[in-house]
């Protein structure tokens, strides 16, 4: 009989574990809202805990990004007499995310009465004071005029846009994974990139970041931002939804190398227990903002900052502080070129949700200004990217979009915009004496006249073209806040490249005191005469001792020797390695001739076709210092070299070409 009874009660206590209530609760304490919404649903179609599964419905639209919705089932929560006071202040703030100011009053003001947490009760205070201007920025006049971006936004989410290298990236849950995020009901987000031209979107170009080392199907990536050289990528990547791995979102890196980005790696400044996320580069990239919850900070989210120490680790987190943070949340971070902070907020005098926002300092002092309308709506409105000083994109998810997150293009047509023109002047010269290092510039040098030179943008694509005058002079106008490639190219001589940036140099509006300002920026252009058997030497080609390997800092250098015989395809040439006198003789042939080979391998998995190149090991049998003495000396000694052995027919390249696209033409056909 006991077992029966036993049995009963277990089958009970099974049924009622089951139960959509219980379901409804097991699903919210793990972070998947949206399945908690449908069990709480169907616990009150059974009459089961009604006021506050309503309440738990609010706070699942909430948290998972959907005031709009929470606001509806807060107001049911009320009705039915849910005893939480914290619901009048998801309510006001849901209401004010409505446009119901006056309704929105009222509520805050019940909370502000009867609740007890200082937090919230802080928050309450704040979006209470900050609804009293509402009015006034409603007024402010504005200059803006912004228009959905709609070739590239969808049903699904599409937000967090960052220009860089003539390409727009942004986050979408457009994924094909079907994957569903089972916080807010949608597909994992995924980065993805579309070419720029101008400010419209190349048609067809939108692609997906490499699935197989950015993105994951099975998690969220987020925001993503890029050091101003293109070598650093900056992502915020989530959990599956399932609260295993990390626990919540952090930072990831990942380096570009060897045409490809790396795998990502985790970033030290991540709180294990705290989200983080927003990522956003200095114009000089040795600062990095971003947003976190952690504990110790002003409340919600607030906007941090770490370094770049001189070893290339990040540290030196530090929270921004007063009056930038407050109660509310503060996140999407962005640094223009000029200097000034952009950032989201529903903590500072808002519209809406949240409002972006731009924070100057003048005199030792930070002021805060709301962007006003039409950049600012009832609904959230963040992360804001320029292009130039008075245009650029932004996201938000206001009334008639295309999904529930857009991005949008927005112009500031203000009159008292003061206009900057930047020029690149320069010169083109050649070494005239000194030891010749292809890379480095020389101390005498001689003007170059009539040399091709090109602009290109920093993905490679020409902008401009000139040809320098008998004083070697060139000039070019160029933008604000971007990265360019300077070409220079003359018979008899290397063709040459240099990068050049504008990223950091723009000049703020309220420094500027004419209406119309011109800038020149200085720069020159080194080409090295094209001889034969004329050594240059390699900087910074270093191995470990007695190995043969490329170390990571050697391939950046080779990447340098790739790139010129790219730029150079008639050049035939010989890559050797000294050694200084240290060792035996015999032994120190073999290890140059083994660092030669394995220089000239790397090149060659690079692209560069093998016949171009001749590995040779000299050993210590060519020093440019007898009978070195310090380890300075004998590193000048430990060197490597290349010089141009033979220079190729053009017309044989040409027809070599041509015979080897026709092949793999007849390749693809067959197949």
């Amino acid at each position: 009989m006991k077992q029966i009874q036993f049995f009963i009660f277990s089958i009970l206590l099974l049924l009622a574990s089951c139960s959509p209530f219980n379901r409804a609760e097991k699903k919210y304490d793990k972070g998947e809202y949206n399945e908690a919404i449908d069990f709480y649903k169907k616990a009150i179609e059974k009459d089961k805990m009604t006021a506050y599964s309503y309440f738990q419905i609010g706070e699942s639209y909430r948290l998972s990004n959907r005031a709009d919705e929470a606001a509806e089932y807060y107001k049911k929560a009320i009705d039915k007499g849910i005893p939480n006071r914290s619901v009048h202040l998801y309510y006001g703030m849901a209401l004010k995310s409505q446009g119901k100011y006056k309704e929105a009053e009222k509520h805050l003001d019940q909370y502000i009465r009867e609740g007890e947490d200082e937090d919230l009760l802080a928050l309450g205070e704040r979006v209470k004071t900050n609804i009293r201007f509402v009015e006034e920025l409603l007024q402010k006049e504005s200059w803006f005029e912004i228009n959905n971006l709609g070739y590239i936004n969808t049903e699904a989410s599409e937000y967090s846009p960052m220009v860089h290298d003539g390409y727009l990236y942004f986050t979408s849950s457009r994924s094909n994974s079907n994957r569903v995020y089972k916080a807010t009901g949608e597909n994992f987000t995924n980065i993805y990139r579309a070419a720029l031209q101008g400010v419209d979107i190349v048609p067809g170009s939108i692609e997906e970041l490499p699935e197989e080392i950015i993105n994951n199907p099975n998690i969220n990536e987020g925001s993503v931002t890029f050091s101003p050289d293109g070598s650093l990528m900056v992502f915020a990547r989530g959990n599956s939804g399932r609260r295993k791995g990390t626990r919540d979102v952090n930072l990831y890196q990942s380096r570009y190398r060897n045409g490809q980005w790396g795998e990502p790696e985790l970033l030290p400044i991540n709180d294990p227990n705290a989200w983080d996320s927003c990522p956003a580069f200095s114009p000089d990239g040795k600062t990095l903002y971003f947003a976190s919850n952690r504990e110790g900070g002003f409340g919600g989210t607030d906007i941090y900052t770490a370094t770049l120490d001189g070893a290339g680790r990040w540290g030196n987190v530090r929270n921004l502080g007063s009056p930038i943070n407050t109660p509310g949340l503060e996140m999407f971070p962005y640094i223009s070129d000029d200097r000034k902070l952009y950032f989201s907020s529903n903590g500072h005098p808002g519209i809406g949700g949240l409002d972006l926002f731009v924070a100057t300092r003048r005199r030792g002092q930070t002021y805060i200004e709301n962007l006003g309308t039409p950049i600012n709506s009832v609904k959230d409105d963040f992360s804001i990217v320029y292009l130039s000083p008075n245009q650029g994109f932004m996201s938000s998810n206001r009334d008639n979009g295309m999904g529930s997150d857009d991005i949008y293009y927005f112009k500031d047509n203000s009159p008292a915009l003061k206009v900057v023109k930047y020029f690149l002047t320069g010169i083109t010269n050649t070494p005239t004496e000194g030891q010749e290092v292809i890379y480095d510039s020389l101390k005498t040098k001689e003007i170059l006249p009539d040399t091709r030179v090109r602009l290109l943008d920093a993905g490679g694509k020409q902008i401009a073209e000139t040809r320098t005058a008998k004083q070697g002079n060139f000039r070019f106008e160029v933008e604000g806040g971007r990265n360019y490639i300077l070409v220079g190219e003359k018979d008899g001589y290397f063709t040459t490249r240099k990068e050049f940036s504008t990223i950091g140099k723009s000049i703020p509006q309220d420094e500027l005191e004419q209406d119309t300002t011109i800038i020149d920026f200085k720069t020159e252009l080194t080409l090295d005469k094209l001889e034969l058997e004329k050594s240059f030497v390699l900087e910074n080609i270093y191995y470990d001792f007695d190995k043969a390997d490329i170390r990571e800092d050697a391939a950046i250098e080779l990447d340098k020797l790739v790139l010129l015989l790219d730029d150079n395809p008639t050049i035939r040439i010989e890559l050797s390695s000294h050694t200084d006198s240290r060792g035996d003789d015999n032994y120190n042939m073999n290890l140059s001739q083994r660092r030669a080979e394995s220089a000239v391998r790397y090149i060659v998995s690079r692209g560069v076709k093998n016949s171009r190149l001749v590995a040779k090991g000299y050993g210590e049998s060519k020093h440019i210092i007898e009978n070195a003495q310090t380890e300075e000396e004998h590193q000048i000694n430990r060197r490597t070299e290349f010089k141009v052995i033979e220079l190729l027919d053009e017309n044989a390249i040409r027809q070599e070409e041509l015979q080897q696209k026709s092949l793999e033409e007849r390749i693809q056909w067959d197949n």
